[in-house]
């Protein structure tokens, strides 16, 4: 019997990607950025999410090592089942604590915590309104939650209002990014509120991108558009961005996180996040919030990018944060361009679709606090002679 996926109709859809400017391939770099070696030569990476430079930092692996010698490298299976170490619930209390919340939850990844919640809020019979330009974890949570989900122009409030009056529902929940991890845009969420809370319904918010970079103090894009954590607001935060670790949690209220412990499906059946991630994890938080300069950093750094590039003429996507992307629109013109800047010596991804949408592939240029001035300044010059041949 011939197998399902043939050897040569692989082949052929490697080929065809191929042709399309669409095949990747994994990179191998030796640790943190901002100066990485890559492929046999130092370059400037301004790939990483890394956004306040706390992935490398002593304090984090220093956490890491201490609590994996005191409560093992594993946890061994689910919490439910093998009970929780000291690390999860000191982690689940701080980051409850940091984004004024009842409770918290942890997740071995912002795609699991995703893929878990919505399918725990919403099922048949109910109705899932999401932005167009939402995270693939969003439009896959929505898929497995088998709720009618109804897709929206992007930041659009009115479109959302629109959808939500659509009756026959039981429950109504508004799915959304916080900033937009490709667009490096905010959502427009005091309008968002306002509708949902007009409308009677949920709102889902992932802050993935915005948590420890946005806000007065870098409580996320909630703390940004100045508005205050309420029952009808579920939050999902990652570590593994601005924290410099690894992992993601749901902040809720006392009742929503109980009812989540038993029914999000990526917690209930999955092994716990290791002891020392966990701790790890505390350990970027805590460096966030203590150390506020380099939210700073990271910010002003991007806003001279930002102007850098359209004093050479380019233009790059306006936004809040350090997701700074330039559209280039076609995928292999993306490529040569990524492919140039790295014999310049900086490093910025090539973004295609499916990660993007058709016509609008692109470099993602994120900046951090570990990146100085002249960094910035070489990339624009960089950009501007890649761009013009």
């Amino acid at each position: 019997m011939e197998p399902t996926l043939p050897p040569a109709e692989i082949e052929e859809t490697l080929r065809a990607l191929d042709e399309a400017g669409l095949r990747r391939r994994i990179r191998t770099v030796p640790g943190p950025g901002p100066r990485v070696r890559l492929d046999g030569r130092e370059v400037v990476s301004f790939a990483s999410n890394d956004y306040l430079g706390l992935a490398g930092d002593p304090r984090l692996v220093r956490a890491l090592a201490g609590a994996a010698e005191e409560e093992g490298a594993g946890a061994g299976a689910a919490r439910l089942l093998a009970g929780s170490r000291p690390s999860h619930g000191a982690l689940e209390r701080e980051v409850a604590a940091f984004k004024g919340a009842a409770a918290a939850l942890l997740f071995g990844s912002g795609y699991a915590a995703n893929l878990s919640l919505l399918p725990a809020l919403c099922g048949e019979g109910d109705l899932l309104v999401s932005d167009r330009l939402n995270h693939a974890s969003l439009i896959d949570g929505c898929r497995l939650s088998r709720a009618t989900v109804a897709v929206v122009p992007h930041g659009d409030p009115g479109a959302v209002r629109e959808a939500l009056r659509r009756g026959g529902f039981r429950r109504r929940v508004v799915v959304t990014e916080g900033l937009f991890s490709m667009d490096g845009d905010s959502a427009p969420l005091a309008s968002l509120v306002e509708v949902v809370r007009e409308q009677g319904a949920l709102l889902v918010l992932d802050d993935a991108h915005g948590n420890g970079v946005l806000g007065t103090s870098g409580r996320g894009s909630l703390e940004a558009a100045g508005l205050l954590p309420s029952p009808d607001i579920v939050e999902m935060g990652t570590f593994g961005k601005a924290f410099g670790g690894y992992g993601a949690f749901v902040a809720w209220t006392a009742e929503g996180i109980d009812l989540l412990l038993h029914r999000a499906r990526g917690f209930v059946f999955s092994t716990a996040l290791p002891p020392g991630v966990a701790a790890m994890d505390r350990a970027g938080l805590d460096a966030a919030r203590k150390e506020p300069w380099r939210r700073e950093r990271a910010i002003s750094l991007a806003r001279r990018l930002r102007e850098g590039l359209s004093r050479a003429g380019l233009s790059p996507l306006p936004g809040p944060g350090p997701i700074v992307p330039l559209l280039l629109g076609d995928p292999s013109c993306a490529v040569r361009a990524s492919v140039r800047l790295q014999e310049s010596g900086y490093w910025a991804p090539a973004l295609r679709p499916p990660t993007v949408p058709e016509g609008t592939s692109r470099l993602r240029l994120s900046v951090t606090a570990s990146h100085r001035e002249e960094n910035v300044d070489g990339l624009v010059a960089a950009l501007r002679e890649t761009t013009r041949g």
